[in-house]
Formats: C-alpha cells, structure tokens, sequence
C-alpha cells in the first residue's frame, strides 16, 4: 500500500527523502558546466585574445566585416556577455538571464554562419547546439546544485519564467540583427 507521499513524486524519486539527489539535477550541473564553460572561453577569446583568439581588435574587425557597425564595441559587447553568460550558467546564478543572453548571442552566430552548410567548420551545427543547450536551461532551470537555489526570488524556477526569458533572448537577438542591417 502506497501512502499519499508516494503517490506524488515521480516513480524515480518514489520512497526517496525529499532531500536526495535527482539524477536530473547532476544532468543539468554536467550540461550547465560544459555549456558555460565553453560559453567562457569563447568569450575569453574575444575580449583577452587567450585561446587563440583575436581580442578585442581582432574581433571587432571580424564583426565589421560580419556587418555589424562599431566592430570593436560590438565585440566587446559580445565578449562580456559570452564570458559572463557562461560563467553565471556555469554555477547556476540567474540562470534565466544567463541563458537569454547565451541564446541571444548565439542566434547572432548562427546569422552570421548561416549559409556554410550544417557541418563544421564552415556549418552552423556547433552554434545551434549551444543555443538549444541555453534555452533548455533557461526553460528548465539550473537544477538543485545551483546558486540561483540560494536566492530567495529563484529558489523555485517556473517554465513562465524561462519562457519568457526565451522570449527575451530572441527579442535581444533580433534587435542586434537589425543593427547589423
């Protein structure tokens, strides 16, 4: 006989205590490091030059060929919010927002991508997977091993919430876009 307790949780957490640990919750930690992570040094690239990357004047010279105007504040723009969307998803604070602004940027890769095919190096097979990694985190939350979880405002993430900073992301995107003309 199941008691009433039981009959709400899910059968994978069924006569666990409320305390233990998700499986799902160490998915989203793996998902949130390897995306932000990766987020991070691209945006470390961008605004340091380290990895390989062009820096900030590099940079700014690929996105004024790319079509974007003030290349340089443009890639610092871009630069701060790879590397600071990536570590705050990446430790799990305001996830919501991090994930916007990863998606954001991302959707702005993809345009300047786009025509290379799917596959890499030339596709856009790499930025599409990023984006659709940030938006499952901004619709799902960080999981349990997140900081947001210390923050009274996100302790609980609704899918409203992410959705609607799915929907800022894209809205952010689409304006940088248009700048881009």
């Amino acid at each position: 006989m199941t008691s009433t307790l039981d009959r709400t949780r899910t059968p994978a957490t069924a006569g666990t205590p409320a305390a233990a640990a998700h499986p799902y919750d160490t998915g989203l930690l793996v998902l949130r490091l390897a995306l932000g992570l990766t987020m991070a040094a691209h945006g470390a690239q961008k605004l340091f030059g380290w990895f390989g990357g062009g820096g900030i004047e590099g940079t700014g010279q690929y996105f004024a060929m790319s079509g974007y105007p003030a290349g340089e504040t443009m890639a610092l723009i871009a630069g701060l919010t790879e590397t600071l969307g990536g570590l705050a998803l990446a430790v799990g604070l305001l996830t919501p927002l991090a994930g916007a602004a990863v998606l954001g940027t991302m959707i702005n890769a993809l345009a300047v991508k786009w025509g290379g095919g799917f596959f890499a190096p030339e596709g856009v097979e790499f930025e599409l997977l990023l984006a659709a990694g940030a938006a499952a985190l901004t619709l799902t939350g960080p999981g349990r091993y997140a900081v947001d979880r210390l923050l009274p405002g996100l302790k609980s993430h609704g899918l409203l919430r992410g959705a609607a900073a799915v929907l800022l992301g894209v809205v952010a995107a689409g304006v940088v876009l248009l700048v881009r003309g």
